[in-house]
């Protein structure tokens, strides 16, 4: 099955942490990333720009109306995703809850389907 893995975290979090700080995170975000690569689990993951360059688009009334930024009711946004293959929802939960962003924001698990249902 495949899982779709979001990771929210607040925007600027990383340039507000030390030099040694930032150098552990970004040193587990690569051995998670290698592990998953490593046990074939990882089919796609990456970072999104930062929410200033976001466009949020609405239509109401058949009009769109196109805003900057993503303006949800929130601190947190949504930052990247990592696609993973792997046998059940609970792998899936434990690859998100070893991601550093899990013990500061949220990262959220989603199964992946097709018009036809789940995937397989």
């Amino acid at each position: 099955m495949k899982y779709m893995i979001l990771i929210h975290n607040r925007p600027g979090y990383v340039d507000e942490l030390s030099e040694g700080e930032r150098t552990e995170l970004f040193d587990q975000v690569d051995a998670i990333m290698k592990e998953l690569s490593a046990s074939g689990e990882l089919l796609r993951g990456e970072a999104l720009a930062d929410p200033a360059q976001t466009r949020t688009v609405r239509v109401r009334g058949g009009v769109p109306a196109v805003t900057d930024g993503p303006f949800i009711e929130a601190k947190e946004q949504f930052a990247g995703y990592l696609l993973v293959e792997c046998d059940s929802t609970e792998r899936a939960v434990e690859i998100a809850a070893s991601w550093p962003d899990a013990r500061y924001f949220a990262m959220e698990v989603r199964p992946v389907v097709h018009q036809s249902g789940p995937e397989a």
